[in-house]
Formats: C-alpha cells, structure tokens, sequence
C-alpha cells in the first residue's frame, strides 16, 4: 500500500496491525495524520497512534488532542525534552574541547550542521525500520549481528553518496583539505547514525523496554553528540591542529 493509497483509502486500514499502521503514519506528512486516525476506529489504530507517541518520546498516549489541556500536554512531553536537553550538553562539550580547530578553521561551523543532522536522518531511518521489524517479529534479538553487517554496508554505500555530494562544496569553500575533511566526515558520522539506529532498538528491547522510545529525538540526539566529536576530530587530524 502506498501513502497515497493510505490518504485516500484509509477504510483498508483495517486488516492492518499497529506497527504496519504507524509505519505509514510516519511516512504521511503532518497534516494528514490526525484525518487519518480521526476516521480510524481499530484497536490497531490505537495501538498505532500510541507507538508512534512513543516515537516522538511523549510519556503516554494523549487521548483526544482536540480535548487535551495545556497542563495534559506539558507533562506528557517535558520530561524527555528535559532529559535531552542534558544529553545535547555533550554536543557543547564536544565543540567546546575543539575550540582551538574551530577558531583556526572558522569554515568548519558552516558544515557542521549539514554533517551532523545527517547522522541524525541516517540513524531515524535504521530505528524506525528496526522498531517496525521488531514490533512485527520479522527480526529477533539473535539477528542483530547480521542486520549489523548489513546495516554497515548500507550506510557506507549511503556515506559514500552523500560525501560525494558534498565533497565540492567543501572544496568551493574551504579548499581541498576542508573537502576532504567534509567528505570523510560525512561517510564516518552516517556510518555511526546507522550503526547507533539500528542497535538502540534491539537494546532496548534486550532491557524489556519499548523499542519505539529509541526513535526519534533521543536518536537524532545521540547521533548528533557522536557527530560532533568524528568531524571536529577527523579536522584536527587532517589539519594538523
């Protein structure tokens, strides 16, 4: 089934499970969402529509939104946006330890959030799928070493392209050694999203806990910490500072 097919006929929904569901609800665009599920009247919609809160690291389900009060609302979502805004100090701690490469290679800030949102993207992708294979029972804890070497060699034929891509405008900017620093940033920082997307799940499912809450924020917030630290030290190195 496609997206459009889910917009148009989301009476089809029916026969579907609740990780299928969400699946296509994180594929649909915002504004669609809410129609989607306000004309969905399935157990499985609503086991859906609590997975994907979960994604977004809302404590719990909100119930109605229409109806929900500004209090409901800010209790279910302060606590994990606290806890992350703690988790993000180690992206501050990490520019700060490289301030010395920073301020001789000033060029190196424009780039950082391009690399660093990219390991983000790149690991949200690998949680989402890994949680939907989980949630299904496509895959089992016993096959994460192989979905790991599978997963590497997606993501370095991933990290290849979008270092490609950004290879010349690092040259554009900077010359051939902030290209290259760029380039080798870029494959390093999407091998490691990847790598930390799809194994949080499978973490977290080994502790007993729901492997939707390793989606989303808390991902893009790990990835972005690590991202930090793989480019400003691969500059130090290939800069020599």
């Amino acid at each position: 089934m496609t997206t459009f097919d889910l917009a148009q006929h989301d009476a089809s929904l029916a026969h579907l499970s609740a990780a299928d569901i969400a699946a296509h609800l994180q594929a649909l665009p915002e504004d669609k969402r809410a129609d989607v599920l306000s004309r969905l009247e399935t157990e499985a919609a609503v086991e859906a529509t609590e997975a994907f809160h979960k994604g977004a690291l809302i404590s719990t389900p909100l119930g109605n939104l229409s109806t929900a009060t500004i209090g409901l609302l800010y209790r279910k979502r302060v606590l994990w946006l606290v806890l992350l805004v703690f988790g993000n100090l180690f992206s501050g701690a990490g520019i700060a330890a490289f301030e010395d490469v920073i301020a001789a290679n000033i060029v190196l800030v424009f780039f950082l959030p391009l690399l660093v949102d990219s390991g983000g993207n790149a690991g949200a992708q690998s949680a989402t799928l890994m949680v939907r294979a989980l949630a299904t029972g496509d895959v089992v804890m016993k096959d994460w070493l192989r979905l790991l070497w599978r997963e590497c060699s997606v993501a370095l034929a991933l990290g290849v392209t979008m270092a490609v891509a950004v290879a010349l405008l690092g040259a554009v900017r900077g010359g051939w050694d902030i290209s290259f620093v760029v380039a080798s940033s870029m494959l390093v920082i999407v091998l490691v999203g990847s790598v930390i997307g799809m194994s949080l799940p499978f973490l977290f499912s080994r502790l007993n806990m729901d492997p939707a809450v390793a989606s989303g924020p808390l991902i893009t917030s790990i990835a972005d910490a690590a991202g930090v630290l793989v480019y400003f030290g691969i500059a130090s190195v290939v800069l020599q500072l």
